[in-house]
C-alpha cells in the first residue's frame, strides 16, 4: 500500500472533515504560507515555542509557497523532539499537494525512526519510490535508519544492499543498526566488509562498533578498535572515548577504563555517569562512590541519566540519608516526573525497608505505572517480609491489565506459601513464559520447595537453553530429598551439553551425595571433579564437603577439609560440629564450638543444636544445660528442635523428671518428636507410666506413625505385659498402620546390597549364615552370651537367639566379611536403632577379626574397632 493511496484515502475522509476546517491549524497554515512571506527566523522561533494553532501567524507575509521553509520548519520541529508535529505537518504538505525534495524524504524517514512508527515509514518509502528519490544517499541511509530502528533489520540490510551509492553515514547506520538490535557478531563483520570496500570509519562508525564488542564481551576486538581510534585520530573526541570507558567495564576491565577516563582532557556529563555506572556494575561501590564526589567537585550538572546509577548505589548500601538527598535533587532539576528515575527510588526506599515512602511514589504515577514499577513494588514487599502485600498487588496488577513479565513471575513465585506453584505456574503457560530461563527456573525451584521433585524435572525439560542456574536448581531439589542417583545423571548431563559446573553446582550435588543411600565414593568422586575444577577452595564447596564427609562417616576428612579452609562461614563451623556430635566426638564438638566463639562468629539455633547433641550423646548433663542457658543470656528463643535436643539429654541419661519439666515449661505445646524422644527414653528404663502418657499425646498427633505403637508394645514387653502389648498391636491393625520393617545396607564395588533381618534372598544367602554360624561359635569361646531382652517376643529363649542372629546389620557385616580384603573397614547403613545385643556382638566381631566397623543407625554412628565403640557404651 502505497503513501499516496494511503493518504488520498485520509484525504477523502480527514480532509473533508478536519483539513478545511478553520480549526485545523495545518489548514490555516499551509493555506497562508502559500500567500504570505515566512520570516527567516518564524521557523526556528514557533518551533521551539509556539503551538498549532499559533502557525497561521508566522507565515502572514508569504507571496508563494517555498519548499525551503517547508522544510526549515520541519527540521526544526524534528531537532526540538517534536516528531509527532513533524509527522503531521509532513501529512499536511502531502495533502496540499505541495512540493517535496530528498531533505523532506530524509528528514521524514529519521521521524519515522524515532516514533517507531514502521506503518508510516514504509508508506513515507513507498511514495518515495515512486518520486524517484531513492538514489539519493542520504534518503536510503535514513531510511535504512528507520528500518533498523523499528526492528525491521530484514528489509533495512535489503535497502542497503539496493543502495547505487554508499558512504560511511551509510555504513554506520547499518552497523548501528545490527548493534541496537543485539546483532553484535555481524556488526563486525559488516566493519572488515566496510574497510575492505575502501571505506574510512568516522568517529560515529568506531562508536557503534565498540558498544557491540561491549555487548558481547569480545575484549580483545575492542583492544584493537580503540587502536584504530588512536590511529585514525579520534582520541581527543569526547563520545568515542566514552565509547571506549563503556567497553572496558562492561568487560570488567576497570582500570583500562580509568586509564582512559584520566586521559580525557574534556569529559562531558556522559563521561562521568558512564565511569559511576560502570564502576556499579562491577561492585566497585567505594570507586563510584570517589567518582560522583570529583564530578561535584567539578561542576558537571546531573543529568537525568546520572540518577540511576546512583540510586542503585544507595539501594546497594541501603543509604536512606543519601537517598533522600538525591530524591530532593531530583524534585529540584525536575526529573521527578520521569518513571525510570521514580521506579529506580522505589527500588531504593524499599531496600531501606521504607515501604511506605516506596509506595507513596508508586501512587504517583498513575499512567506511567508500568510493569517494570508494579514488579518492583511486588519485589519490594518481599523482600520487607510483606508477603500478603506483595500477593495482593499482583492480584491488582492483573485487575489493572498490566501483563506480567518474566521478572514479575519470577519474583511472585517466592511467595509461598502465599502463592500456588500451580496457578502461577498456569497463567505462566497461558502468556507462553515457561520455557524463558528465569520463569522456568522460578517454577522450577517452587516445585522443589515443595518436594514435588517429578513437576520440576518436567518443568526443567522445557526450558530453552538452560542456564548454570537452571541445573543448580535441579540439582538442589535432588539433594533436598537425598536422591543421590538423579543428581548425579543430572550433573553428568550438564558436563556433556558443555555447561562449565560452578561452585553452587558442586555444592548441590556434593549435599545429595550426603544423603545415606548415596554411594560411598561418589562424594569422593565428586570432591576431586571439583579440585580439578579449581572450585574446592570455594566457601560453599568446602562447607558442603564438610557435611557430606561428616554424614557419610568420614569424620577425619571431614576435619581436614575443615582446617584447611581459608575462610569459614556459619555452615562449615555448625557442620563441624554436629559432624562430632553424631559420631560421638564430644569433647572435639566442644573444642570447635570454643574456638568458634573466640573468632566472635554469630551463632545460630543449628549451633546449639549441635553442641547440646555433642553433650547429649555423650552424658554431658551439666555442660548441655549449661550451653542451654548460654543461649538463652544471649536473648535467643529455644525453638522446638532445641527443646527437643534438652528432652533428649535428660531422656538419655534416665533424668526423666527432668526431661517432662522441660516439656512442661516450654512456651509452646510440645511436638511429635519430644514425645517421640521421651517414649524411647521410656522403653530404654522401663517407665511404664510415662511411657504411656508419651505414646498417648504422639498418636494424637501423628495416629499413622507406627513408631508410638511400637515404642509402647516394646515397653509393655519389656514388662511382661503380653496382653497390653497384643491390645496395642491389635489396634494398629484396626488403624492399618503398619511397622516399618528394620534394614541395614552396605556398599561393595559401587553396588549396594540391602538386608532385612531374617533374610534368605540375596545370592550369597548360604554363605552369609555360614560366615554368621562361624562367627557364633568364636563368640561363645570369647565369652558371649546373648541378651534375649531384647527379643520382645513371647517366644523362648533359643527363638529368641535365632532371632537376634538374624538382625540385618549382622547379616550386612557377613557379607561384608566375605566380600571385601581382610583389614577393610566396613560401613553400615541402618534405619532404625542399633539393639543392645548386636551393639555388644559388633564390638567382638571388630576385635575378632581385626576390622573397623562404621555404623550408623537413626541416632547416630557407632565406630567400632578393637572391641570398642566410641560412643563409649552410651547411646
Amino acid at each position: 500500500m502505497t503513501i499516496s493511496i494511503s493518504l488520498r484515502a485520509l484525504t477523502k475522509t480527514q480532509t473533508k472533515h478536519s483539513l478545511k476546517t478553520l480549526d485545523n491549524p495545518f489548514y490555516k497554515s499551509l493555506s497562508h504560507l502559500q500567500t504570505n512571506a515566512l520570516n527567516p527566523q518564524s521557523s526556528k522561533l514557533y518551533a521551539k515555542s509556539a503551538t498549532l494553532p499559533q502557525i497561521p501567524h508566522l507565515f502572514e507575509k508569504s507571496p508563494q509557497p517555498d519548499l525551503a521553509r517547508y522544510n526549515g520548519l520541519l527540521f526544526e520541529y524534528s531537532r526540538n523532539n517534536n516528531k509527532k508535529e513533524a509527522l503531521n505537518l509532513f501529512l499536511g504538505i502531502h495533502s496540499f499537494g505541495l512540493p517535496v525534495d530528498a531533505s523532506t524524504f530524509s528528514c521524514v524517514f529519521k521521524v519515522c525512526g524515532c516514533l517507531f512508527n514502521e506503518i508510516a515509514g514504509r508508506q513515507v518509502h513507498c511514495q518515495c519510490l515512486k518520486l524517484g528519490f531513492l538514489g539519493n544517499v542520504s534518503v536510503g541511509t535514513s531510511l535504512v535508519d528507520m528500518y533498523m530502528k523499528t526492528e525491521n533489520v530484514k528489509d533495512g540490510r535489503r535497502v542497503f544492499d539496493h543502495m547505487g551509492e554508499r558512504n560511511v553515514v551509510s555504513w554506520t547506520s547499518l552497523l548501528g543498526g545490527y548493534a541496537q538490535n543485539g546483532m553484535n557478531e555481524e556488526v563486525l563483520e559488516l566493519f572488515v566488509t566496510m574497510q575492505i570496500e575502501g571505506i574510512k570509519p568516522n568517529a560515529y562508525t568506531l562508536a557503534a562498533l565498540l558498544g557491540a564488542l561491549a555487548d558481547k564481551g569480545m575484549v580483545e576486538k575492542g583492544v584493537q578498535v580503540h587502536s584504530l581510534i588512536i590511529k585514525f585520530g579520534f582520541e581527543a573526541t569526547i563520545f568515542v572515548c566514552n565509547s571506549v570507558i563503556n567497553m572496558y567495564l562492561k568487560s570488567g576491565l576497570d582500570k583500562d577504563a580509568r586509564a582512559v577516563f584520566d586521559g580525557m582532557e574534556t569529559k562531558n556529563a556522559v563521561t562521568w555517569n558512564c565511569m559511576i555506572a560502570g564502576y556499579v556494575t562491577n561492585g566497585l561501590d567505594l570507586a563510584a562512590f570517589e567518582t560522583f564526589y570529583h564530578m561535584r567537585l567539578a561542576g558537571v550538572r546531573l543529568t537525568r541519566m546520572a540518577f540511576a546509577p546512583l540510586i542503585k548505589l544507595c539501594a546497594n548500601h541501603k543509604e536512606l540519608s543519601f537517598t533522600r538527598q538525591l530524591h530532593c535533587r531530583i524534585l529540584k532539576d525536575d526529573f521527578g516526573f520521569d518513571p525510570k528515575i521514580k521506579t529506580a527510588l522505589m527500588v531504593a526506599y524499599s531496600k531501606c525497608s521504607e515501604m511506605d515512602d516506596a509506595f507513596k511514589l508508586f501512587s504517583t504515577m498513575h499512567e506511567a505505572q508500568n510493569v517494570v514499577s508494579w514488579t518492583a513494588m511486588i519485589s519490594g514487599h518481599l523482600q520487607n517480609g510483606g508477603i500478603e502485600q506483595a500477593v495482593k498487588l499482583f492480584c491488582l496488577m492483573n485487575k489493572e491489565g498490566v501483563r506480567p513479565n518474566h521478572f514479575t513471575f519470577s519474583t511472585i513465585l517466592t511467595a509461598q506459601p502465599a502463592v500456588s506453584p500451580f496457578q502461577i505456574h498456569a497463567q505462566v503457560i497461558k502468556v507462553n513464559y515457561e520455557k524463558s530461563p528465569t520463569v522456568g527456573t522460578a517454577i522450577l525451584d517452587a516445585y522443589v520447595k515443595l518436594g514435588n521433585i517429578e513437576e520440576a524435572a518436567k518443568v526443567f525439560e522445557l526450558i530453552d537453553e538452560r542456564d548454570i542456574v537452571a541445573w543448580s536448581a535441579m540439582l538442589a531439589g535432588y539433594a533436598q530429598i537425598g536422591d543421590s542417583e538423579g543428581a548425579s545423571k543430572i550433573f553428568i548431563k550438564l558436563a556433556k551439553e558443555g555447561i562449565k559446573p560452578n561452585e553452587f553446582t558442586f555444592s548441590s550435588v556434593l549435599n545429595a551425595c550426603a544423603a545415606p543411600t548415596a554411594p560411598l565414593e561418589q562424594g569422593k568422586q565428586f570432591h576431586a571433579w571439583a579440585i580439578k575444577s579449581k572450585l574446592s577452595e570455594a566457601l560453599c564447596v568446602s562447607s558442603a564437603l564438610v557435611t557430606m564427609y561428616a554424614k557419610r562417616g568420614n569424620i577425619d576428612n571431614a576435619y581436614q577439609v575443615f582446617k584447611r579452609q581459608r575462610e569459614r562461614d556459619l555452615v562449615s563451623w555448625n557442620s563441624m560440629i554436629s559432624g562430632y556430635a553424631q559420631h560421638g566426638h564430644a569433647n572435639k564438638a566442644l573444642i570447635v564450638f570454643e574456638e568458634m566463639q573466640r573468632e566472635n562468629v554469630d551463632m545460630d539455633y543449628i549451633t546449639f543444636i549441635g553442641v547440646i547433641a555433642a553433650c547429649t550423646h555423650s552424658g554431658l548433663v551439666d555442660e548441655g544445660e549449661k550451653y542451654f542457658n548460654m543461649m538463652v543470656k544471649n536473648r535467643m528463643s529455644p525453638t522446638m528442635e532445641l527443646y527437643s535436643c534438652m528432652v533428649d539429654l535428660y531422656s538419655r541419661a534416665g533424668l526423666l523428671d527432668k526431661a517432662m519439666d522441660i516439656i512442661n515449661r516450654m512456651p509452646f505445646p510440645a511436638g511429635a518428636t519430644v514425645w517421640r524422644t521421651l517414649l524411647s527414653a521410656c522403653r530404654v528404663h522401663h517407665n511404664l507410666e510415662l511411657g504411656k502418657l508419651a505414646a498417648e499425646q504422639l498418636i494424637s498427633l501423628q495416629p499413622q506413625d507406627s513408631a508410638a505403637y511400637v515404642l509402647l508394645s516394646n515397653i509393655y514387653a519389656a514388662t511382661g505385659n503380653w496382653e497390653e502389648r497384643t491390645k496395642v498391636r491389635k489396634l494398629m491393625e484396626r488403624r492399618k498402620v503398619k511397622k516399618e520393617p528394620g534394614y541395614s545396607w552396605i556398599e561393595v564395588k559401587n553396588k549396594t546390597h540391602s538386608f532385612l533381618a531374617g533374610d534368605l534372598s540375596h545370592p550369597m544367602s548360604d554363605h552369609i549364615y555360614s560366615k554368621l554360624d562361624e562367627l557364633k561359635t568364636r563368640l561363645k569361646d570369647m565369652g558371649y552370651q546373648p541378651d534375649t531382652n531384647y527379643v520382645l517376643q513371647d517366644i523362648d529363649d533359643e527363638h529368641k537367639e535365632t532371632i537376634l542372629s538374624q538382625h540385618s546389620e549382622r547379616l550386612a557385616i557377613a557379607f561384608g566379611l566375605l566380600v571385601t580384603p581382610p583389614g577393610i573397614a566396613l560401613q553400615i547403613v541402618k534405619n532404625l536403632r542399633v539393639c543392645g545385643d548386636c551393639h555388644t556382638v559388633i564390638k567382638l566381631i571388630s576385635l575378632i577379626e581385626g576390622r573397623e566397623i562404621v555404623v550408623r543407625d537413626t541416632n547416630r554412628f557407632h565406630h567400632f574397632k578393637a572391641g570398642s565403640c566410641s560412643c563409649g557404651d552410651y547411646w
